[in-house]
């Protein structure tokens, strides 16, 4: 029944945005969300049947949830004690940060690469991603070495046979984290199409014209933006830059000018009694933002982030810095960084770029970043009473739209709040690609309340998509195992724009949602 009628509503409603394309997905991952590893079909991992300790609490919960690595007292300590390194700001701005050791670690990461991330590995590339998942867990800061409690068990064997069996490895095809003009999958795609070229011919006479209608471009960016004019569609539908073509270039330069201002102003305070501790969880979490991308562990970038990062914590003390908010800067920095690199952006090196474009790349990262979270701070403020509330609302759209994985969850005791918690908190951009969050979030910027009311219906739909998988698991930690570590590694826009126009479905359905489903 829940098929025809799905067959039915796409009959009568051949105007609703978004594109249905077959889904594919292998099953089951890792203990580190980051590193997820695809099994081959048919085949599962499997768990003992072991139920873990509920919470009591939300604020119990949270701290269970913990992105941040356990450091040792005598690390910590070293760490407060130390002074401030170095850090080379843009423009002689005065700032501090060490870059050997992080060189170091880029290193590392780029010499695993990013390739074991596509496509089933075989049982060779499985045990290589088991000893990689350990090295991944170590980060080093000022020298000190950095492990979660999961590494304890690290020794100088398994490094040195990550060595040898990273040199066996066949090298597999990179998928770029920005898709091409055309619908990228990750089979590839051919050169634009006549629709797609003329789709950029439109995005350009509507970005050309002297005031320019927004509403007319939300309507075309629904279905996914040209990468070529990406960039400043993404401005002004965040609200960065006005419609009115003749006042960009001041509003540009008064913004950017504006938050280099607050750097020279507030950068300095980092090692403060008052903010030391914001900045030391941001300085921990900046490596952990996509460790498996080159580009992310660059010095320069990891700078970038950090000075993005504390300058909106302090500009935002009823919230500060929360994990999770790392993760949101990327797309805009991938965007903003594309308009200015032809080839992939995961490999290339930004301190090759001028001076004054790296400061203009960071700057809009930061203004657009603060857009974004301007309408959803409330899950960010003490306790996060928007995404207690969005997690409920998720529990109740689902047990409407699907009773059977309700009802699934309620037999084996799995709480919404122990898989969804993320999906909120990060926007699902820890189970997705990063090119798959940036054609996501073409969309959310091009409906209204994108990031906060249409993301729940994104969720539902997403859950919904493992409808199969989740039904198949008939314990607890297997269903929780399988939800925090759903395989989208091989995803690309056609997948998304299937999960979009089923969540517009939903959406559809669904209308007559209670009003807390739009906190």
């Amino acid at each position: 029944m829940a098929t025809e009628n799905r067959i039915n509503f796409w009959r009568r409603n051949a105007k609703v945005p978004g594109s249905v394309q077959p889904v594919y997905g292998a099953q089951h991952p890792p203990l580190d969300p980051r590193l997820r590893r695809t099994y081959p079909k048919d085949t599962k991992p499997k768990f003992n049947n072991l139920k873990s300790k509920k919470a009591s609490s939300f604020h119990e919960f949270a701290r269970s949830t913990n992105d941040a690595w356990d450091i040792d007292e005598e690390e910590d300590e070293d760490f407060l004690g130390l002074p401030a390194p170095t850090l080379s700001l843009p423009s002689g701005l005065h700032s501090t940060s060490s870059q050997n050791q992080q060189q170091h670690n880029q290193a590392a990461d780029t010499d695993t690469g990013v390739s074991h991330r596509l496509a089933a590995p075989s049982m060779e590339a499985q045990n290589f991603q088991d000893v990689q998942e350990e090295d991944a867990e170590c980060e080093h800061v000022n020298g000190k070495v950095v492990k979660s409690s999961s590494d304890a068990h690290l020794n100088a064997s398994s490094v040195h046979s990550t060595l040898q069996k990273q040199q066996s490895l066949p090298v597999r095809p990179i998928i770029p984290l920005v898709a091409r003009m055309s619908d990228q999958n990750a089979s590839g795609a051919p050169p634009m199409t006549v629709r797609e070229k003329s789709r950029l011919d439109k995005f350009k006479q509507l970005l050309a014209s002297p005031n320019t209608d927004l509403e007319e471009l939300r309507k075309h960016s629904w279905s996914g933006i040209p990468r070529e004019v990406r960039p400043i569609t993404w401005r002004l539908l965040s609200g960065y830059l006005p419609a009115n073509k003749e006042r960009r270039e001041l509003v540009l330069k008064r913004k950017r000018e504006e938050y280099f201002g607050f750097i020279e102003q507030y950068y300095h305070s980092r090692t403060d009694e008052h903010y030391k501790d914001t900045y030391r969880q941001i300085h921990i979490d900046i490596p952990r933002t996509n460790p498996l991308i080159p580009l992310f562990q660059q010095p320069v970038v990891q700078e970038v982030f950090e000075r993005i990062l504390f300058i909106w914590a302090i500009r935002h003390p009823a919230s500060g810095y929360v994990q999770g908010i790392n993760d949101l800067v990327t797309p805009f920095f991938v965007v903003f960084l594309s308009e200015f690199v032809t080839e992939d952006v995961e490999n290339f090196e930004v301190a090759a770029l001028p001076l004054d474009t790296q400061r203009n790349i960071e700057a809009d990262s930061f203004w657009c970043m603060s857009k974004l979270l301007d309408g959803i701070q409330d899950n960010y403020t003490f306790a996060q009473p928007g995404i207690q509330n969005k997690v409920k609302a998720l529990e109740e759209l689902v047990s409407r739209i699907d009773e059977d994985i309700h009802n699934h969850f309620k037999r084996y005791e799995v709480e919404y709040l122990q898989f969804a918690f993320r999906w909120m908190n990060n926007l699902l951009m820890r189970e997705l690609p990063l090119r798959c969050t940036i054609r996501l979030w073409d969309t959310y910027q091009a409906e209204a309340e994108g990031f906060s009311h249409f993301h729940l219906y994104v969720c539902s739909a997403f859950l919904i998509e493992w409808r199969k998988e989740i039904l198949s698991m008939v314990d607890f930690q297997g269903l929780l195992m399988l939800l925090q570590n759903l395989p989208t590694i091989h995803w690309g826009n056609e997948e998304v724009g299937l999960l979009l126009a089923e969540a517009y479905r939903l959406k559809y359905m669904f209308a007559d949602a209670p009003s807390h489903y739009k906190r």
